[in-house]
């Protein structure tokens, strides 16, 4: 059973109907913006009394970051994992989906590591959540590589939390699970050419840490500055992405990301020990970056074990 959110959009300047509809879905809710993502104009009420001032900081979060202060209501999972379902539909009606990616490992609903598949799903899930991607693509005839995000609770139900309907960030490790190029895909399929219509199952396991100029004993303080030294790991299955040099200035305006480390290896256990030597291996000085953290994070005996949720970082041992 896919149950979905009950939530739909509430505008700003109805404030005792969005209350009503708060009470009614059932405390604990999450205010989120409709006009973008990324943790802007993102608020969780735990109680009535506290709705208000979340409401107001959210619609004004909104507005300053999307120039759009419309705000949805849903109610909120607790101990949720953040799992997406990578799909691919064609112009001629048929629709796949290419297994799950992990992304629960987040700092201010942002995440920072992904990985697939997931070590939460079983056989019975996965075979689950991927029906119901494919049904929903299929339902709006979509064309195109695409995500459905979902979140799942701790009893393995699974809630619709969100399509993007591009590609992301993490794509690279379901690439790197199939042995699968998604952009020549979505290239491909723009130009009209028929996909099987095979969902496929991960033939390895991926890991993808986003190594961002972020300060993360600081509660992840953006840190802009000149890069000094760069010096990137290298070896088989082990791939970066990046656009950064030696001598480049990382700029306050944009998104802190500078790079991704993405391996790939037969199973979680050897992901994980060829990302601690990736990790060890790469080098940038000048600015602080998000590489300590996920150095301390892949030597972690909860994230070893797979046992997480979205709030993992507020037990984590800094």
């Amino acid at each position: 059973m896919c149950p979905l959110f009950r939530g739909r959009t509430a505008w700003y300047n109805d404030l005792a109907e969005a209350k009503s509809l708060a009470k009614d879905i059932g405390y604990p809710i999450i205010l989120k913006a409709t006009a973008g993502g990324g943790g802007k104009g993102m608020r969780i009420v735990w109680e009535e009394k506290t709705f208000e001032q979340n409401w107001d900081n959210a619609r004004n979060e909104a507005r300053n970051a999307f120039g759009n202060d419309g705000i949805y209501i849903e109610k909120y999972i607790e101990e949720p994992r953040h799992i997406e379902i990578q799909i691919a539909g064609d112009q001629y009606g048929k629709v796949c989906h290419l297994s799950e990616r992990d992304c629960s490992i987040q700092r201010r609903h942002q995440k920072l590591v992904e990985e697939a598949p997931s070590p939460f799903l079983d056989e019975k899930l996965r075979k689950k959540m991927g029906d119901a991607a494919v049904k929903a693509a299929s339902a709006i005839n979509y064309e195109s590589v695409g995500t459905i995000e979902f979140l799942v609770d701790k009893y393995k139900n699974f809630y619709f939390m969100e399509m993007n309907t591009r590609i992301q960030v993490e794509h690279t490790v379901t690439e790197e699970i199939m042995d699968f190029d998604l952009i020549k895909e979505q290239i491909k399929i723009a130009a009209g050419t028929h996909i099987s219509g095979k969902s496929y199952l991960p033939k390895f396991h991926a890991l993808e840490c986003r190594i961002n100029a972020e300060d993360p004993w600081d509660n992840f303080r953006p840190c802009p500055g000149k890069i000094i030294e760069l010096h990137t790991p290298k070896g088989h299955g082990v791939r970066v992405d990046t656009h950064i040099f030696a001598g480049y200035t990382v700029p306050p305006y944009y998104d802190s990301m500078l790079a991704k480390v993405i391996v790939r290896a037969a199973t979680r256990e050897e992901s994980i020990a060829k990302m601690q030597r990736a990790l060890d291996e790469f080098i940038i000085t000048g600015i602080k970056t998000t590489l300590p953290f996920h150095a301390k994070l892949m030597r972690n005996e909860q994230f070893r074990s797979g046992n997480f949720t979205t709030a993992f970082l507020e037990s984590f041992e800094w």
